[in-house]
C-alpha cells in the first residue's frame, strides 16, 4: 500500500497509456472497428501517439511553472508510450494499407504530404527513442540534450501531419499545434526565469500570509 501511494502517478501513467492500446485489441477481437478497420485502427494509433507525445513535452514546464517535480521522471515513459504508438501507426500505413509493397509506399511517401511530414516525424523520434537510456545519456554527454530537443520538431511535425490528413475539420489538430508552441515558448530561457521569479514570489507571499493568519 504505501509503495501505490508513492508511486500512485507513475502508475496511473502506465495504465493511462496502455487504455487506448487494450480498447484497439478488443474491438480488434470481438469485430468492433468501424466499416474501414485500416482508418479506424490508423486514427486510434496516431491519436494516442500526439497526446502523449505533447504530455511528455509538458512535464518539465509543469515543474517549472508549479513547482511539481513528480512528473518529471513521467517524461521518460510517456516519450517511450508515444514512440511505441507511433510505431504502431506507421505499421499500420506499411503493412495494413499498403501490404510492404516498397513501390507503393514511396510514391504514397514523397507524393502525399502528409505521408512524407509524418515519415519525417518518425525519422526523428527514432533515435530519440533509441538514445533514451542511462547508457546513451553518458555516452552522449551534453550532446544528448541537443538531440532530444528535436522532440519538439517531431511535435509540430506530428500536428502538421495531422491537419493535412483531416483535410476538413482542422480544430482539435490546431489545438494541439497550439499546445506544442506554448510548450516550446515555456522551454524559452527567459519565460523560464519569469517562470521561476514567479513562482517563488507566489510561495514567499503565501508563507507570509500564512505566519499573518496564524497570529
Amino acid at each position: 500500500m504505501k509503495t501505490l501511494r508513492k508511486n500512485w502517478l507513475r502508475i496511473l501513467t502506465h495504465v493511462g497509456a496502455l487504455i487506448p492500446l487494450a480498447w484497439l485489441l478488443w474491438d480488434y477481437w470481438f469485430d468492433h472497428l468501424t466499416v474501414n478497420p485500416i482508418q479506424d485502427i490508423t486514427f486510434r494509433t496516431g491519436k494516442p501517439a500526439l497526446i502523449l507525445l505533447v504530455l511528455s513535452l509538458a512535464c518539465t514546464p509543469v515543474n517549472t511553472l508549479f513547482g511539481f517535480k513528480q512528473v518529471l521522471p513521467l517524461r521518460k515513459p510517456l516519450g517511450l508510450y508515444a514512440f511505441m504508438y507511433v510505431c504502431l501507426h506507421f505499421l499500420t500505413f506499411v503493412g495494413l494499407d499498403y501490404g510492404f509493397d516498397w513501390g507503393l509506399l514511396y510514391e504514397a511517401i514523397f507524393e502525399k504530404r502528409y505521408a512524407l511530414v509524418g515519415f519525417a516525424a518518425f525519422l526523428i523520434l527514432l533515435p530519440l527513442a533509441l538514445t533514451s537510456t542511462q547508457g546513451w545519456m553518458r555516452r552522449l554527454g551534453k550532446n544528448w540534450k541537443r538531440l532530444h530537443r528535436w522532440v519538439y520538431l517531431a511535435g509540430l511535425l506530428a500536428v502538421v501531419h495531422y491537419v493535412w490528413l483531416v483535410k476538413s475539420d482542422i480544430r482539435e489538430p490546431l489545438l494541439y499545434g497550439a499546445g506544442v508552441v506554448i510548450l516550446l515558448c515555456l522551454r524559452l530561457p527567459a519565460v523560464r526565469k519569469a517562470a521561476a521569479n514567479f513562482r517563488s514570489r507566489f510561495k514567499k507571499e503565501r508563507r507570509a500570509r500564512t505566519v499573518i493568519d496564524s497570529v
